[in-house]
């Protein structure tokens, strides 16, 4: 009984802590804003390493570490990211920078196992998976709308896995069966560990660990995937209306997220290496 209970409370304890983790990747959120110091940013190719420079000053995590990435398009990307920051540095837009220190410094020692097993846990809570339940006409009017957008992607999901899962109208969790969670987990391990940081980071964003996976194998686009995902609100805006200016910041941050997290893992599962003698190249 000791062992049972010892178990689920390790289980809890390190769900919190990939929560927090994916809340503020690598503390980047509450990091000061600072003015820009630099006039130019570039990459240095560094053996099988890419660094991000800075008025050719080595850029470092937020723990102190060299800040480095093994992908030359996403290191051209991050340096994209420092290049377009204007008279004040806002490092919480800079998601592929806080994705890669988060990678780099891992303060909560999380090992690719761990971040699979949050992820296929994160199944069960999956948004497509809870579906309006029956109760008046409104909600079958969402029900239809939810059948008619969301089954299609559900079913794809089944088809590509070779997996079973049956969605839920009540609050009662859906039914995910343990073969599910076997192929999905080793699914995600045949990816390394950086595009399994950025599996989670999306999954945190939309919610829904099928629209990631749809997303990550373009079944459907950055923006299709957050539209899918604010499916009931976007619904109850249509019948109560909404505060433009919120509801359009809102919905473009999800996008940004997500963009930056399939980003993540298509530069980060396909190397492009540069063995050359190192070179400063001006990214602006």
């Amino acid at each position: 009984m000791k062992s049972n209970l010892f178990v689920k409370i390790s289980h809890k304890m390190l769900v919190n802590k990939l929560r927090a983790f994916i809340s503020c990747p690598s503390q980047c959120r509450h990091m000061a804003t600072v003015k820009r110091f630099y006039k130019n940013t570039g990459i240095l190719s560094n053996g099988d390493k890419f660094e991000i420079t800075l008025d050719q000053r080595r850029l470092k995590t937020p723990m102190g570490k060299e800040f480095y990435v093994k992908s030359k398009p996403l290191a051209l990307a991050i340096a994209h990211e420092w290049d377009s920051q204007k008279d004040i540095i806002n490092r919480s837009n800079m998601h592929l920078t806080a994705l890669s220190s988060t990678v780099l410094d891992n303060p909560n020692k999380l090992t690719k196992s761990d971040i699979a097993k949050y992820i296929v846990d994160f199944l069960e809570t999956d948004a497509l998976l809870f579906q309006a339940s029956p109760n008046d006409n409104e909600t079958d009017e969402l029900y239809k709308l939810q059948q008619e957008k969301w089954d299609p992607v559900i079913q794809w999901f089944c088809d590509r896995y070779r997996v079973n899962i049956v969605k839920t109208r009540s609050i009662d969790a859906p039914n995910v069966p343990q073969s599910t969670k076997n192929e999905l987990t080793k699914h995600l391990l045949s990816y390394n560990e950086e595009a399994v940081f950025g599996f989670m980071y999306g999954v945190d964003t939309v919610k829904s660990v099928i629209l990631t996976l749809a997303a990550s194998e373009r079944v459907v686009s950055v923006e299709e995937a957050v539209a899918l995902s604010r499916l009931e609100e976007e619904f109850q805006i249509s019948h109560w209306g909404n505060v433009e200016w919120s509801h359009e910041l809102s919905k473009f941050d999800l996008q940004s997220r997500m963009a930056a997290a399939i980003l993540f893992i298509h530069l980060n599962s396909s190397f492009s290496h540069n063995q050359s003698k190192s070179k400063i190249t001006n990214a602006s």
